[in-house]
């Protein structure tokens, strides 16, 4: 039988042990040095303007300069292959996204990474939601009106996309299916090309990124329709979601994670992943992200690898749906 004393002993050496382990987290001397945070994708679009802003908030934090690494190419990949590469010190951060963590491995057959395996995940740090968004001249004022109008056109419709296989992209398809509609998908090389053939009627609607829109939205170039959240969007209360505009189960978001080489030792990712839960009710950091269309959001290393598990069942069979490869 076991006796009260040994239970009490066992429980004081098993606390002391947590505290011992958790110590580290806060002793480490990390960073010592410059820290480059990779963005995979290009210098303006959402994760990189989100990501800078963070670097900003991060060397206030801890000292140290944060400076943003761009290195594009095959949706997020070779970004990613980088951070997979680097040395497991905490001075290489993959700015990770819904694409490179839960997409692109069923969009490609051969991947030069491991989503899973190859990475310590730290915490996510923002999301947002897609818009859907018609040129400013268009007839319809709401989701219903647009899918009127659509179907009465000879030649059918069209979207536009940031490319194959991205959220944009995807979206367009979940549309098309609920829907029912006939819709051609039109795939361009990043949204700094999918916007002007919007604005220019060479396709007929987006359902793309909230950040990548929202100037245009406020300089009422576009006309905002419904949005991809869950529940109206926090600057844009007036536009009502997918649901409320005729088209149920339709809620899809981005997201954006920090992610670090595999076997970075336990210290670094907890300190790293204290410094952005802080920073991340930061009211001018939330503040930056909102204009910028987005969310700060934190999780633990845990939830964030939990959460992207999560992700990778829905956007498994959104990429089936839509047939889409990337090779």
């Amino acid at each position: 039988m076991v006796s009260r004393r040994t239970v009490l002993q066992t429980a004081i050496a098993a606390s002391a042990s947590m505290v011992l382990k958790a110590a580290p987290a806060q002793n480490t001397a990390w960073p010592e040095s410059i820290v480059r945070i990779i963005v995979p994708f290009s210098v303006g679009g959402a994760s990189d303007v989100l990501t800078r802003f963070l670097s900003v908030k991060l060397q206030g934090k801890l000292g140290q300069s944060f400076i943003v690494d761009n290195r594009t190419g095959a949706g997020g990949n070779i970004g990613m292959e980088i951070v997979r590469s680097a040395r497991p010190d905490g001075y290489t951060i993959a700015s990770a996204t819904v694409g490179t963590l839960s997409i692109n491995q069923f969009l490609f057959t051969k991947l030069g990474y491991d989503p899973v395996a190859d990475f310590e995940y730290v915490s996510t740090i923002w999301e947002n939601c897609n818009v859907f968004v018609v040129a400013a001249q268009h007839p319809a004022k709401t989701v219903q009106e647009f899918l009127v109008w659509a179907r009465k056109q000879p030649k059918g419709v069209s979207y536009g996309s940031a490319g194959v296989g991205t959220t944009p992209h995807l979206a367009g398809e979940l549309f098309r299916f609920r829907t029912k509609l006939e819709a051609q998908h039109i795939p361009f090389r990043g949204a700094g090309q999918s916007m002007p053939a919007l604005l220019a009627g060479d396709t007929d609607f987006a359902i793309d990124n909230i950040a990548s829109y929202m100037g245009l939205i406020r300089a009422g170039k576009v006309r905002a329709l419904a949005v991809t959240s869950a529940q109206r969007w926090p600057t844009l209360m007036q536009v009502p979601t997918m649901a409320e505009a005729g088209v149920p189960d339709f809620v899809m978001a981005s997201w954006g994670a920090f992610v670090l080489p595999k076997s970075t030792p336990a210290p670094i990712i907890s300190k790293l992943s204290v410094a952005l839960k802080s920073i991340s009710s930061d009211p001018d950091l939330q503040k930056r992200f909102l204009e910028a269309g987005a969310r700060s959001t934190w999780a633990t290393p845990q939830d964030t690898m939990t959460f992207a598990k999560n992700e990778r069942v829905k956007w498994k069979e959104l990429v089936q749906l839509s047939g889409a490869k990337l090779d």
